[in-house]
Order: structure tokens, then sequence, then C-alpha cells
């Protein structure tokens, strides 16, 4: 008999864990993770966002939270490679009440969407997340661990284009806003005129509007990405992505609950983008985040 029986140690040299407890199941392709993991870009950069904005059809609110909130969130999304930070925001009925314009060429009517998700994808990675993303979504379909009673208003993923700080390299990077604790978020939806302007469009924003909006704002940075389109075999709940030649989408992240602050530095955002800037507001809506595992704000929807 060993000298080590019966003292909770395993026999020197033999690093085996009991038969039966640490095998995989066969045929999951496991032996590949490490050859994945050693190549490729892996950076801590959000090249891409997931951007998706959803509206529980009425008297399924609750249940569309605690699926997300209990599964898609992770098995959706989290879970897969690639995406390294993510986030729900909502928006109660009075902070829907504050969106514009009212002829939204994103939401009809404006109001339409209560739940905000917002995801970073590692830059370099898109093309490999997606490919994990559709055939995990296909197999949760198949499952039936996706929730059907919801509409998809404005989803895609989008290429970063520019992060503008508030405060310059004091304070927290695009990379962290996901995950600190931020009170508040703007989306914003900008149509350039015509496909050959967006890039002016991204300078005018860069270089003078957003600057001067964000000097002494609750905002602490602001991201813009662009849309991309979505794969031809995507699920077909999910509608194909618009104006990705012309759009510009902008996440505002806020120190302050959004109400506190509109009127002051949020209104009228349409205005000064159609007098200054060659293109077209097509959404300002705020939200503030949900608590994660709870149904706050859920009552307060409708």
């Amino acid at each position: 008999m060993s000298e080590d029986a019966g003292t909770g140690k395993r026999p020197a040299g033999t690093g085996k864990r009991p038969a039966g407890t640490g095998k995989r199941p066969a045929g999951t392709g496991s032996e590949r993770y490490a050859e994945l993991a050693g190549t490729g870009p892996y950076g801590v950069r959000p090249g891409h966002a997931l951007i998706t904005l959803v509206e529980p059809h009425p008297g399924h609110e609750y249940a569309y939270n605690r699926w997300y909130e209990d599964d898609h969130y992770y098995a959706g999304a989290t879970a897969m490679p690639w995406m390294f930070a993510g986030r729900r925001w909502v928006a109660t009925k009075d902070l829907r009440e504050l969106r514009y314009p009212e002829e939204s060429a994103v939401a009809q009517p404006v109001g339409t969407g209560c739940y905000l998700s917002t995801y970073w994808v590692t830059e370099g990675r898109y093309d490999d997340h997606m490919k994990w993303t559709v055939a995990i979504n296909k197999r949760l379909n198949r499952d039936g661990r996706v929730y059907q009673d919801r509409t998809h208003v404005f989803t895609a993923f989008q290429d970063h284009e520019a992060t503008v700080y508030r405060d310059g390299a004091a304070g927290p990077r695009d990379f962290h806003a996901l995950d600190h604790p931020y009170a508040g978020l703007v989306l914003q939806v900008i149509d350039a005129e015509e496909p050959g302007r967006r890039a002016e469009l991204l300078e005018w924003l860069c270089s003078r509007h957003l600057p001067k909006r964000l000097k002494g704002s609750p905002a602490a940075m602001v991201t813009v990405f662009r849309p991309t389109p979505l794969p031809g075999d995507r699920m077909t709940y999910v509608k194909q992505v618009e104006g990705v030649d012309t759009r510009l989408t902008l996440l505002w992240f806020l120190q302050e609950d959004p109400r506190t602050c509109w009127d002051e530095h949020f209104t009228g955002l349409d205005t000064e983008v159609a007098e200054a800037g060659p293109g077209r507001v097509e959404l300002v809506a705020p939200f503030v985040p949900t608590v994660p595992g709870t149904d706050r704000y859920v009552d307060r929807l409708r």
C-alpha cells in the first residue's frame, strides 16, 4: 500500500484523475482549442460590436427579460469566443418618450424597442466570431432556447471607427466601457446624405461636433461604429442591416441618469447635424443599465 494512503494525496508521479471524472465527451473537437488560441489577434481593443435594440411583444415583457437574463446573454453572446464584454440597457416608458426624431428610419414608431444590448468583439476576430455565432444560434433555435415573442428593431454587427473622450487620457478607455458602472447610455444613429459622404460625416463628428458636445457634459466618451451586413445564413427573424453604406452608430456613455441632463445636453442634436454636418439624425434614444439577474424596470415599460 502507498505511504500516501489515507492522507488525501495522489500517489506521486501518477498525475491522473480518478477514472470517469475528468474525461471530455468524444467528438467535441476540444483538441483544437489550443491550436486556435495560439494564432491570430488577441488584443483588448473593441474592433467590432454587436448592438441590438429589441421590443418584447406586449404581455411577454417579464418572460423575455428572464430568458435574456438567465440564458441568452450568456449562451447566445458572452460565452462565445472573442466577445469579451457586454451590457444590457433598458428604456422605460418615460425614457422612450424623450426619443426623437418622430419620423425615424430606425424605429417605427420611434418609441419601439425597450431593451438595448451592447457587446464588444476583439479587433480582427469578427469573421471568427461570426462563424461561431451563426452556428450556435442555429443550435439554440433548434433546441427551443430562442424566445420568439420579440421583434428586432435595430440589430447589427458593427466595425469600430473612432472613440472620442471628454477628458483625454484620463478615465476609463472604450474597452472598459461595458464594465464601468456608467449611469446611462444614449444611442444615436446618423445617416450621411449619400454613401460617398460618410467619411466626411465621420471627420466632422470626431474633429468638431463631438469634442464641443462632450466638453462639460456628463458623457465621458462616445464610441462611433459603422454597421456591417449580416451573413446570408443568419436567423430568418433578424432582418438584413440597412444603411451599411451611409450609417454611423454612436454610443454616448453617461455618468448621470439621462433624465437629469437630457434638456441641457441632448436636445437639438438632429438640428445641429442637419445644419452643420453632412447628415441627418435618425434616432436619439436614452437608456439606463439593467440590473443583472433581476426584473427591475420591467413594470415600467408600458
